[in-house]
C-alpha cells in the first residue's frame, strides 16, 4: 500500500467535508498530530477506527486502502488486491517483531553467560561473585520474559490437530513447553493439546 498516497486522499476526503485535522481528530478522541501523520503517509489509522473514519469521509474501506475512489466494475479486483497488500504487510510486521527478539534476546543471554562464567572461575571477594551471579540471572529472566511476549504477540500458533490458528494468552504462551518457537499448547478450537507451531498470518 503506498502511504503517501493514502494520506494525501485522506486529507483531500477531509478537506472535501469542511473539516479542520483538529475537528477530525476531535472526533475519534486523538490528537491532530496523529491525523497530520496520516496525511503526511508516516502512519496509518488504526484498524479500530478504520470503519468510523471511512464513514466520516463518506469512503470505503476499499478506497482508503487504495488511496483512491473506487468505480463499481473494479471494485471487487481492488478489494482482493487491498486485503493480499494488508495481508503482506502484517505477516512483514510480525517477521520483523520475531527478529526483535532475537535482537533483544541473544546478546542479552550472552552476557548473561559471559557473567556466569567470570563469577565463577575468576577470583574475586565472595560479596562480588554472589552480586554478578545475581545480576546475571535477573538479566537471563527479565529478557526471556520480554522475548516471550514479543514472540506471543507476533503471528499466530497453529494448531496440528485441527489447524486453528490463534494467539495465547502471555502466561500460556509462557509457561508452556518449547522448542524454538514451536509449543505445547491446548487448542482453544478443538481442546486438544499438540505442538503448535508459529505462523506469521491467520491464513494460509
Amino acid at each position: 500500500m503506498d502511504q503517501i498516497k493514502i494520506g494525501k486522499f485522506i486529507a483531500s476526503c477531509r478537506k472535501e467535508q469542511g473539516m479542520t485535522q483538529a475537528a477530525l481528530a476531535e472526533k475519534f478522541g486523538i490528537s491532530d498530530r496523529a491525523v497530520s501523520k496520516w496525511e503526511t503517509g508516516k502512519a496509518m489509522p488504526d484498524s479500530g477506527i478504520m470503519l468510523e473514519l471511512c464513514e466520516c469521509l463518506k469512503i470505503n474501506v476499499n478506497e482508503l486502502l487504495s488511496g483512491e475512489r473506487i468505480m463499481a466494475d473494479s471494485y471487487d479486483k481492488r478489494a482482493e488486491e487491498n486485503l493480499l497488500a494488508m495481508k503482506r504487510e502484517i505477516e512483514e510486521k510480525n517477521r520483523q517483531m520475531l527478529r526483535t527478539e532475537y535482537l533483544v534476546a541473544l546478546p542479552a543471554v550472552l552476557a548473561g553467560i559471559v557473567l556466569v562464567f567470570v563469577a565463577s572461575f575468576v577470583s574475586m571477594p565472595a560479596w562480588l561473585r554472589v552480586v554478578l551471579l545475581a545480576f546475571a540471572l535477573m538479566m537471563i529472566f527479565a529478557v526471556a520474559f520480554i522475548a516471550v511476549g514479543i514472540e506471543q504477540k507476533a503471528g499466530y500458533y497453529a494448531c496440528r490437530n485441527c489447524g486453528h490458528r490463534y494467539v495465547p494468552s502471555y502466561w500460556q504462551t509462557n509457561l508452556a513447553p518449547h522448542a524454538g518457537r514451536t509449543r505445547y499448547m491446548k487448542c482453544p478450537k478443538c481442546g486438544k493439546r499438540s505442538w503448535q507451531r508459529k505462523v506469521l498470518t491467520k491464513e494460509d
